[in-house]
């Protein structure tokens, strides 16, 4: 009798610690405060440049991890940052939709990318990159008002990010339903 009692509650509480290990935690960036799921390591960030860097698991098939890097407010327009993102995957077979919203932070541009990205290979003054195909990037720019444009990016395996879009949504408090399209017109 006493024995089934033992294994329920055992089941309740590992599955009770499986969802409370995948609720998002609460990272603080200067004027920002992100979700950012469970399963999403932080990692010390690889420029100065950089306000923080998160490693993204690879879901099965895909070759590589992916990777959420934070940017803090500096230079360039919408228009600026959102063609040197473009270009930074290779013309042919790219694939380009741009959309805008208000999250809890203020208004956003998201850009949502794939194709051939051209992947940095050592140090970014340098310029050098390598084409790998079937990657995708979604990028925000975050417009805080009074504190500055701040700018998110998720780059890696089409595989991994089609799996991680609504948490990386959610992870700046935006809504896919309220956004609308986008370009660079406006």
């Amino acid at each position: 009798m006493f024995r089934p009692l033992l294994m329920l509650s055992l089941c309740i509480a590992c599955c009770a610690n499986l969802a409370s290990a995948e609720e998002p935690r609460t990272v603080e960036l200067q004027d920002l405060k992100l979700a950012i799921p469970a399963n999403w390591k932080q990692r010390q960030a690889s420029s100065r440049l950089r306000l923080a860097e998160f490693a993204i698991p690879a879901v099965e098939g895909a070759a590589d991890d992916s990777e959420l890097v934070v940017f803090p407010p500096f230079g360039g327009s919408v228009e600026q940052n959102v063609s040197r993102w473009v270009a930074q995957f290779a013309p042919e077979g790219r694939e380009v939709k741009m959309r805008k919203g208000t999250s809890s932070h203020g208004d956003y541009v998201l850009v949502d990318m794939q194709g051939t990205y051209k992947k940095s290979v050592g140090p970014p003054i340098q310029g050098r990159t390598e084409p790998v195909e079937n990657y995708r990037m979604l990028a925000v720019i975050l417009m805080v008002e009074g504190k500055g444009n701040y700018f998110l990016k998720v780059t890696g395996p089409k595989e991994t990010i089609a799996t991680v879009t609504e948490s990386f949504r959610t992870s700046f408090g935006a809504d896919a339903a309220k956004e609308a399209d986008y370009d660079l017109a406006n």
